[in-house]
């Protein structure tokens, strides 16, 4: 496997502003691949590795210095479905990992990778991971987990990300399994209207990452821009943690037509109110790709050079 950078990851949290990548799926798409599949971008783990290699380092040349590896809506009962046995199929979540550390390779800088945990949601590929509540008990959705995270897990990244999570009792399941396996781990849920997209307070939703030591970062992504900078603040308050935000493009998710809708609202110079709000890893997320992580990195730089209160988390 590649080597992987020189410091651990929650160092280089804790000294600074670190900078994610963007949507992996639409920079696939942007080099013509077809996603329109319940796998989505997992898909491509077995169909075509180069083209997500590819997509990684658009965002490391972009900048980017952490990249989120290609497991969102993989599943071992995903991959059962196309006929991939288990022994195959871990080996697709480990190559996830190590796809992404290939790209984080062309580079002599540090660039650490992420395993993506989606949430169930993603994996019912029907647009319930911005709705939650899915009438399972938070012991079903442990199981669901915790074969995917170890498989993960396995493949040693640098930090699992626990993304796009709607609801709290996906949350507790998540970071009970995660919590197994001694990796730097974040959370970050997917909000509207200053709640979850189950409808819980977003103090409540937060607060859960206090009293897990393995949570480095704790915030939201895939939501609308305009909700960022209000839930950095309540993130910051409730988990006394290094705040993580990558919004998506601000456009909606349609699940019924398979498209976007609305316009696009992300504005890289946001980032420098959602620093000084607490927030210290910082991206983009779905229709956000590597020209807006460019013209971030400028931003995050620029403010990192003149405020040294960045890379102190709060509390």
């Amino acid at each position: 496997m590649t080597p992987g950078p020189g410091r651990p990851f929650a160092a280089a949290l804790a000294e600074g502003t670190v900078l994610l990548d963007g949507g992996l799926s639409n920079q696939l798409e942007a080099q013509g691949c077809d996603l329109f599949d319940d796998l989505w971008s997992a898909r491509l783990l077995a169909d075509g590795p180069g083209q997500i290699e590819a997509a990684h380092t658009a965002y490391v040349r972009a900048g980017a210095q952490v990249l989120i590896a290609a497991g969102y809506q993989a599943s071992f009962e995903g991959f059962a479905r196309r006929g991939i046995g288990r022994e195959a199929a871990a080996g697709l979540f480990a190559r996830s990992v190590e796809l992404a550390r290939r790209a984080a390779g062309t580079v002599e800088r540090d660039v650490w990778v992420a395993a993506s945990v989606g949430p169930y949601g993603a994996v019912t590929a029907d647009g319930a991971e911005y709705r939650g509540r899915y009438g399972l008990t938070v012991g079903e959705l442990e199981r669901f987990h915790r074969p995917r995270i170890a498989a993960l897990a396995a493949a040693a990244p640098d930090a699992l990300a626990l993304e796009t999570v709607p609801d709290t009792d996906e949350a507790r399941a998540l970071l009970r399994v995660a919590g197994e396996y001694g990796l730097p781990v974040w959370l970050s849920y997917t909000v509207a209207d200053g709640r979850t997209r189950a409808g819980q307070p977003l103090d409540e939703a937060f607060g859960l990452a206090r009293e897990h030591d393995e949570v480095i970062a704790v915030g939201v992504n895939c939501c609308d821009p305009a909700e960022v900078e209000s839930a950095v603040r309540a993130a910051a308050e409730a988990a006394g943690k290094p705040v993580v935000a990558y919004p998506n493009s601000g456009e909606r998710w349609d699940a019924a037509s398979g498209g976007w809708t609305g316009d696009a609202t992300f504005d890289p110079g946001r980032a420098a109110r959602w620093q000084q709000a607490g927030a210290r890893l910082i991206g983009g997320c779905c229709r956000v790709g590597p020209e807006q992580i460019a013209r971030l990195a400028a931003v995050v730089r620029d403010r990192g050079a003149g405020d040294t209160a960045v890379g102190r988390g709060p509390g």
